[in-house]
């Protein structure tokens, strides 16, 4: 073997020299093209990744502390709820949107920012509040994550729907205020199809179905499933959403990170 290895070489070493330079440039650009197609698979499978499957996201207020708190960082599952109904999904591990599921959803309005709030209501569900009491379906709901602020007297809030028209609080976005009393029969709110009712845990400080409406099913993203990072924030952090307040926040984050990342949350599943 070592005797026709010799020749090989001793053969290659008789051809010219000039021949070469193609030889080299086909390699070149072998390796080149091979780069290129491995960005190209890891850009598709991480844009498929974020589209399809997870994405992550972070809380910038406290509408749903304590199971949520400002500066938690989640990464969303958007591959558990169901598609639309094609023959397939039978096959796909999807499943209907539950009570006290978690939802990320885009907003109704405005620019339709992500929002996070925990399901109250499915569609066909009628929701009343009675001194911050919830009932669904005639049957008051245990809400073990809800916590109520003491002296945070909001009568629209703790008592749910309006009665008429002419009880309509100001606070609501025009657009519900338009048109809450078209859902409300005999003093419940009843939620339509494909549409869920959605409140946040820390009841006294969130702007939720009570105040805009209803979430569209079509605009849910998905389920948060594990808090992956956790860093100790407020709400201001997250009011300027400009290029120099993302990069002063990402700075500060940074040179504080040690000391302001909230180590007991980390890995932390949500429910």
């Amino acid at each position: 073997m070592e005797t026709e290895t010799s020749t090989f070489v001793a053969e290659e070493a008789k051809l010219p020299a000039q021949p070469q330079a193609p030889t080299a440039r086909v390699q070149s650009s072998g390796t080149f093209v091979d780069y290129v197609e491995s960005l190209l698979v890891t850009v598709l499978i991480a844009l498929f990744g974020t589209t399809f499957i997870v994405q992550a996201f972070k809380i910038p207020s406290q509408s749903m502390e304590p199971t949520l708190l400002v500066g938690d960082h989640l990464l969303v599952n958007k591959f558990i709820f169901g598609g639309r109904g094609a023959w397939y999904e039978k096959m796909l591990p999807y499943r209907a949107v539950r009570h006290g599921d978690i939802l990320v959803f885009k907003y109704p309005f405005d620019d339709h920012p992500h929002y996070v709030k925990r399901v109250i209501g499915l569609p066909g569900d009628r929701i009343r509040i009675v001194d911050q009491r919830v009932f669904v379906n005639g049957s008051r709901l245990v809400e073990p994550y809800v916590v109520h602020e003491a002296g945070a007297g909001d009568p629209f809030g703790d008592n749910f729907p309006p009665l008429d028209s002419y009880s309509v609080a100001i606070g609501l976005r025009p657009e519900w205020a338009a048109q809450i009393m078209d859902y409300v029969h005999r003093g419940d709110l009843v939620v339509p199809e494909n549409h869920y009712f959605v409140m946040g845990d820390n009841r006294d400080h969130s702007w939720d179905s009570r105040y805009w409406g209803f979430v569209d099913g079509d605009a849910v993203m998905g389920r948060p499933m594990v808090i992956y990072w956790s860093v100790q924030a407020t709400s201001d952090d997250y009011a300027n959403r400009g290029l120099s307040g993302t990069l002063h926040g990402i700075l500060e984050t940074v040179l504080h990170l040690p000391t302001r990342t909230r180590w007991h949350r980390m890995l932390r599943e949500v429910h």
